[in-house]
């Protein structure tokens, strides 16, 4: 395995030469045409397109967490884990459809403006700070660790300095404001499409190598016959992997808590779509629904070549650290293998997906911190001016203590990407639930959706130590609780996330019924606006049909 040459180098250094110049130019540009600056800074209102809007979504998503922690979980459990992936196309329709209208007629700008209008200034301050904490203690520090993890592997840079400068690139990007995150998001999504693609080709081919043949399709069909196992889509209860994904309950169970929380209410993700028109926006999401059908074949394909090359011998102990398999080392593992050049455009994709997502959480960070806490808390007066410098400091503080924290949180001991989505899946069920309730039931009051707050944390909490306390064996018949390897019965968390957000909607009804009325802020919601236009309606039946195809063949 050959470290950067001259070429890789030159190839990387072109790649950030055009992002920095092309932002450079989107930002003058904005400064000569802005209008109302915050507005400006934090949403790009207007100013996005629906391909701008759909490739920034992605380029948001796609980091990290994915290259490496998913092409992680790929090699570990096989093409079941793109389940996040493929589901997540079809709740981006449903986001489009059913979310967008109600945030674009009632302009909101930030989720929790959303509260504050609907529950109170109590419940919004409070998820602000759930929000803050959420982004910067597992987001950005996951991001983070995991994108100088893959550096560290294919180049003589210690983590630290990978950090760092993956820090300052995207901050250096998020200080331009959310119009240059966008249309910078372009480019990247455009390099980690064709980066991932290549990198997919040349392990496809390495996998086609072992059988004596040629090609990335003879390496599908090399791949497909010797790691069955690894394309079941729907794990059985005997599966070891069965604790991070419960069968059917991707399917129909917790998965669709956590993908409606993450792309219906969620800062980071709505904020691209709310600077536009709702016909925009829906364009862009559906856009967005369509890229992620690719990512499989981007970030979970390469794990399984690498599983199959592992298998053979082929890689060495590459995967392995101190004499133990790490599965988060098989997408720096690919790129180390790939050639002199094709390793650049690979090392520029994935750089493209940190940096984008990194500068979008960022912005999603300044935006709450300045819109929802310093503007009404501390300071109401403050101009336009004075926000997008609160702004600008919110994202360099958060960068650093993201930078500090991340070595410190044993992310690569668990594997990134369930790292994110358990520590996530912690708030989700009570965020969905005080969301769905405040759009289309208008007896929700506030102090149940200080319940879904707090008490679909606590749900959580508890039920994640619950195993410590009794023996829930008697769950398993019903598939509820799963042996974890060591004798000890628990509950999957996807499984827990579906079991909280139905205790907190539970929980939500009787005391909105039954507890002490307060003055119900409801939004007016017309069916009318729930309408979609022809063109969008194909989009989402091809979306459908695609990924029943896709089920159907593989289950």
């Amino acid at each position: 395995m050959t470290l950067f040459s001259a070429l890789d180098s030159f190839v990387f250094l072109v790649y950030f030469l055009i992002v920095a110049g092309y932002g450079l130019w989107v930002y003058r540009k904005k400064r000569a045409t802005s209008g109302k600056a915050s507005h400006d800074y934090f949403l790009a209102e207007g100013s996005l397109t629906w391909w701008a809007i759909g490739a920034s979504l992605i380029a948001s998503n796609i980091s990290a967490e994915q290259f490496i922690g998913m092409s992680g979980a790929g090699f570990k459990i096989g093409m079941a884990i793109a389940v996040y992936e493929l589901m997540a196309a079809a709740t981006l329709v449903i986001v489009a459809v059913f979310f967008m209208p109600v945030y674009l007629k009632n302009r909101i700008y930030t989720m929790p403006q959303f509260l504050e209008q609907r529950y109170g200034k109590a419940v919004a301050t409070t998820m602000a700070v759930f929000w803050l904490a959420l982004y910067i203690v597992v987001n950005l520090t996951a991001i983070l660790y995991l994108g100088a993890l893959a550096i560290n592997s294919i180049a003589p840079i210690g983590m630290l300095p990978c950090m760092l400068f993956l820090a300052i690139f995207a901050t250096v990007i998020t200080l331009g404001g959310m119009k240059v995150i966008g249309y910078t998001d372009v480019i990247q999504v455009l390099c980690l499409i064709i980066g991932g693609l290549v990198t997919t080709w040349i392990a496809l081919d390495l996998v086609a190598r072992l059988s004596g043949g040629q090609g990335a399709m003879h390496g599908v069909t090399e791949l497909f016959a010797s790691t069955r196992g690894h394309f079941d889509m729907v794990l059985s209860r005997d599966n070891p992997n069965y604790m991070d994904l419960p069968g059917l309950s991707t399917l129909i169970g917790g998965l669709w808590i956590v993908n409606l929380s993450y792309w219906g209410c969620n800062q980071y993700i709505t904020q691209r779509a709310l600077g536009a028109d709702l016909t925009t926006a829906r364009k862009g999401l559906l856009f967005a629904a369509f890229l992620k059908l690719l990512m499989p074949i981007i970030v979970v394909l390469p794990g399984i070549a690498a599983f199959a090359l592992d298998r053979s011998g082929t890689l060495g102990d590459a995967m392995r650290v101190g004499g133990e398999l790490n599965p988060d080392r098989a997408y720096p593992t690919l790129l180390a293998m790939l050639p002199s050049g094709l390793k650049g455009v690979a090392f520029a994709a994935l750089t493209a997906a940190i940096v984008a997502s990194l500068a979008g959480k960022a912005n999603s960070i300044a935006t709450i911190f300045t819109l929802d806490i310093y503007k009404p808390k501390f300071n109401p007066e403050a101009s336009e001016a004075r926000m997008v410098w609160v702004g600008r400091v919110t994202t360099v503080v958060a960068m650093a203590i993201a930078v500090l924290i991340a070595p410190l949180l044993g992310i690569d001991k668990k594997g990134g990407f369930q790292y994110i989505q358990e520590y996530t899946g912690f708030v989700s069920p009570g965020i969905l639930a005080m969301f769905l309730l405040g759009f289309f039931w208008k007896k929700t009051t506030a102090p149940a959706a200080m319940f879904a707050t707090i008490g679909g944390l606590v749900f959580s909490i508890f039920l994640k130590f619950l195993p410590g306390m009794i023996d829930l064996s008697f769950l398993a018949p019903i598939g509820f609780a799963v042996d974890n390897g060591t004798g000890t019965y628990e509950i999957p968390f996807l499984d827990r996330t579906f079991i909280v957000f139905w205790l907190v909607i539970a929980g939500m009804v009787l005391i909105s019924t039954f507890g002490a009325r307060d003055r119900v802020r409801s939004f007016h919601v017309d069916r009318k606006l729930f309408r979609v236009d022809g063109a969008f309606a194909l989009g989402s039946a091809v979306i459908c049909v695609l990924l029943s195809a896709i089920y159907g063949g593989l289950w």
